[in-house]
């Protein structure tokens, strides 16, 4: 990847964080300050504490994958572009996929969104893994540009 390309994949991470970010921001204070209220009004106090906690989890998930995105922006320049496309494409499809099933799940009351879950946790995993191995030139050595250097 040339590094014009690389600058540009870059910039597009983290406008994707940058919207992630907002959106768990958004999510978690409509969590705080509308659904608490609405779910303590329609639901028994027990059920409306299990879907605020459930809630909670999107949002956090959705800011912590948001950094990730924003990391992986900012190191772009010095990252394997394959393993970086891996590792960006699966952290947004995974935390859509994650916290938008938990989002829906809580809003709708349809328990079966929480099988489909798993299946955003998976890519956060996969987006893991990738982003580590995006450190790894191709022949195995480090490919890791040093700060600086």
């Amino acid at each position: 990847m040339s590094e014009t390309q690389s600058e540009n994949a870059g910039r597009a991470w983290i406008l994707f964080a940058a919207t992630l970010g907002f959106l768990s921001v958004l999510t978690g204070a409509f969590g705080a300050h509308g659904l608490k209220g609405h779910l303590h009004e329609t639901l028994e106090a027990a059920k409306a504490a299990e879907r605020l906690a459930v809630w909670e989890t999107a949002c956090r998930y959705a800011a912590y994958h948001a950094l990730a995105l924003l990391a992986l922006g900012a190191l772009a320049p010095r990252l394997s572009a394959k393993a970086q496309r891996i590792a960006g494409w699966s952290f947004l499809s995974g935390t859509l996929v994650f916290s938008g099933t938990l989002w829906l799940l809580v809003l709708s009351g349809k328990t079966w969104l929480g099988a489909i879950t798993p299946l955003g946790g998976t890519a956060l995993l996969v987006g893991w893994v990738a982003l580590g191995l995006s450190a790894r030139g191709p022949g195995g050595g480090a490919a890791v540009t040093p700060v600086g250097g």
